[in-house]
């Protein structure tokens, strides 16, 4: 038995543990965190099957930005909250049901013909036309951008419902984040100190998704995370959601991608579409807003609704 396969079914063990561990713990809070601990171990299956760009959103999305809206979302609920669980039945019934499907799935990838059917010569094929070398940006950015498109229109939709739950009174308002309190603590000094840090290695990774693991997706949860860390260390105040910088922001996302939309019927003859001399720059240059639109939308989900006259 290699190294390798020990470490393999070493994670995946694991990986159903806190799974089930998930499931059974009673503290909702001890839940959240599991589910971090679970997407982050995730990402290292991925790792394992070299799908970087897939790890790192796994990482950056899936475990950290939703884990912070799960974590906003309990201290949300009112002290002293119920903690009951579902009856014994319905438990039962639920894992049976979750069983089966898990069955279901695993049945299906052991009965697929060697080699599985794959697009992926095909999408290699076109990677000199597009300009990139990573696949994974051809595939979001070309061959299937409106989808992208329309994933940015989604982002700014949720945080439009997401504003709607305020109460009129409140609307226009400032979305509260935790605040830390201690003026000297070490939360502070790392909201100093991490933020440059962290905007070089999103810079970096916008640029290098172009040809290598990293994009938009990653770079815009790594400016939302230190965003976060310095409203939550009180170095930075919350906008107001009527702040009309902050609403360009959050439509420029979309807007840039739709303006070059309408641009490829004159620059290469149909929609969202590039001429091969340009592709690349295009792509790099309508990442950037798209970049920034999301990570502004995501600091404000992690905050919702707003509420006037609040100190952020």
């Amino acid at each position: 038995m290699t190294v390798a396969l020990i470490v393999d079914v070493g994670l995946a063990i694991l990986i159903l543990f806190v799974a089930g561990w998930i499931v059974a713990v009673r503290s909702t809070f001890a839940a959240i965190i599991g589910f971090v601990v679970y997407g982050l171990l995730l990402s290292l299956v991925w790792v394992r099957l070299w799908a970087i760009d897939i790890a790192l959103t796994e990482a950056a999305i899936g475990s950290g930005v939703t884990g912070a809206l799960l974590l906003r979302t309990l201290s949300r609920l009112p002290v002293g909250h119920s903690e009951r669980s579902a009856n014994g039945s319905f438990r039962f019934i639920a894992g049976l049901f979750c069983a089966f499907i898990s069955l279901a799935i695993a049945a299906v990838i052991v009965a697929l013909p060697e080699p599985p059917p794959t697009l992926a010569p095909e999408a290699s094929a076109g990677l000199p036309a597009i300009g990139v070398g990573n696949p994974v940006t051809a595939v979001l950015l070309s061959y299937r951008a409106f989808d992208t498109f329309l994933e940015k229109v989604v982002l700014v939709l949720a945080l439009v419902g997401c504003w709607s739950l305020a109460a009129d009174r409140d609307w226009g308002g400032t979305p509260v984040l935790w605040r830390y309190s201690d003026p000297d603590g070490v939360l502070k000094f790392l909201a100093q100190t991490l933020p440059p840090i962290g905007v070089l290695v999103a810079i970096y990774m916008l640029w290098t998704g172009a040809d290598h693991p990293g994009g938009a997706f990653q770079a815009s949860a790594m400016l939302a995370a230190m965003w976060m860390l310095t409203i939550v260390a009180g170095l930075m105040r919350m906008p107001r959601t009527n702040d009309d910088l902050l609403r360009l922001t959050l439509v420029s996302g979309a807007s840039a991608f739709l303006l070059l939309g309408f641009a490829g019927f004159g620059i290469a003859g149909s929609f969202l579409a590039y001429p091969p001399d340009y592709a690349k720059a295009l792509i790099v240059a309508v990442e950037i807003p798209m970049t920034i639109a999301v990570a502004a939308t995501l600091v404000m989900l992690v905050a919702g609704p707003p509420q006037r006259g609040s100190v952020s």
